[in-house]
């Protein structure tokens, strides 16, 4: 049963419940970007070079027909993120905001200098915190092993921060690590205002303990993707979320 978030409304210019890509080829995004058309506006791309994670998704990955395609497909119909897990975001997350991309989340670890990546992006797309967050909105993601520390003085410059639920970064299906919600809630003491999202292993079973610990967001892959009805199991995760309060915005 909910206990945390009952009764507490929070605010969001995205869904609660967030349908996770990770498209091998341009084809796949497509055909479940397809599928997902009429039953969310929010969608995550997992951007996977090869390098900093394992193995490379699209655009990574890519033939040559993908080669010659450089709009989104159905841009417009969603609120497009990127989690890019990338060996130097600085180099790429500026060209997938120029797509229309209006979340980009940063895996800590990855950037070389971190506070100069937030400074440019800051400077050059006009960010601001919670200011116009559908315009633009930026993540910082970190993962079991991480210390929280290194996004400590950042936050401020943070719209959010997503947790991975996972050991092992960059694939769908992988089991949940528990050791994460005990990371969360002490980083929910801290932050009592920062929006949380967990990315991998997010299912029927662990959301509620990750709602209990004071998540507000749920990115899921394999566990919508898997389902025998993908509208029936999204819309079981949004009528969760609403049991802790947590409506669509």
């Amino acid at each position: 049963m909910p206990t945390q978030c009952v009764g507490k409304e929070y605010t969001f210019h995205m869904g609660a419940i967030v349908p996770a890509i990770l498209p091998k080829t341009r084809e796949e995004l497509t055909d479940k970007l397809a599928r997902l058309r009429g039953l969310t506006h929010d969608v995550q791309i997992d951007v996977i070079d090869g390098r900093y994670a394992s193995p490379a998704s699209w655009p990574y990955a890519y033939t040559e027909e993908d080669a010659n395609e450089d709009e989104l497909p159905y841009l417009g119909s969603f609120n497009f993120e990127f989690d890019l897990m990338v060996a130097d975001p600085s180099t790429v997350a500026g060209a997938w905001i120029d797509h229309g991309v209006t979340r980009i989340t940063i895996h800590a670890e990855s950037a070389h200098n971190l506070p100069a990546l937030l400074t440019k992006l800051q400077v050059t797309y006009g960010h601001d915190k919670g200011f116009a967050p559908g315009l633009l909105s930026i993540g910082l993601a970190v993962g079991l092993e991480t210390d929280l520390a290194l996004i400590e003085p950042h936050i401020s410059q943070a719209d959010y921060v997503q947790f991975m639920g996972i050991r092992t970064i960059g694939r769908q299906g992988e089991p949940f690590d528990n050791r994460i919600v005990r990371k969360i809630a002490a980083f929910r003491k801290q932050h009592a205002d920062t929006p949380i999202q967990v990315d991998g292993g997010v299912n029927l079973t662990t959301a509620p303990v990750l709602l209990d610990a004071g998540v507000s967001r749920l990115v899921i892959g394999s566990g919508l993707w898997k389902a025998p009805n993908l509208e029936e199991e999204l819309n079981k995760y949004k009528a969760l979320a609403e049991e802790y309060g947590i409506y669509e915005r």
